[in-house]
C-alpha cells in the first residue's frame, strides 16, 4: 500500500501562483510515476501533469506552460506549481502514484481544494 498526503491548496486570486506537495509512504519502491489529476464540480477527473522515475514530464494542455511538475525522489514527494491561475483551474487537486510492483497499481491521495477567484 502507499499513503499520500497532500498539501498546499487553498484559494488565490485570479493571475496568481500555488504549490501543491504530495508526500508518499509505504511502499514506495518501484514508483513508476507521480503526479496529478483534478476535478471541477459537476466534471470527470481530468489528468493535469505527471513525472517519471526517469525525470520525464507530461502535461495536460489546458495546464502547458503555466503549470510544473517536479519530484524529490529522496523526499518520495512530488509537486504541482501552478502559476497564472484562472477560475477555470478551480478543482480538488488529486496526486496520483502508479508502481509497477508485481503489476501496476494506483493510489490517489484525499484531494486539496484549490479555488480561483475572479
Amino acid at each position: 500500500q502507499v499513503h499520500l498526503v497532500e498539501s498546499g491548496g487553498g484559494l488565490v486570486q485570479a493571475g496568481g501562483s500555488l504549490r501543491l506537495s504530495c508526500v508518499a509512504s509505504g511502499s514506495i519502491f518501484n514508483i513508476y510515476r507521480m503526479g496529478w489529476y483534478r476535478q471541477a464540480p459537476g466534471k470527470p477527473r481530468e489528468w493535469v501533469a505527471y513525472m517519471t522515475s526517469g525525470g520525464l514530464s507530461n502535461y495536460a494542455d489546458s495546464v502547458k506552460g503555466r503549470f510544473t511538475v517536479s519530484r524529490d525522489n529522496a523526499k518520495n514527494t512530488v509537486y504541482l506549481q501552478m502559476n497564472s491561475l484562472t477560475p477555470e483551474d478551480t478543482a480538488v487537486y488529486y496526486c496520483h502514484v502508479r508502481t509497477t510492483s508485481g503489476g501496476v497499481a494506483d493510489y490517489w491521495g484525499q484531494g486539496t481544494q484549490v479555488t480561483v477567484s475572479s
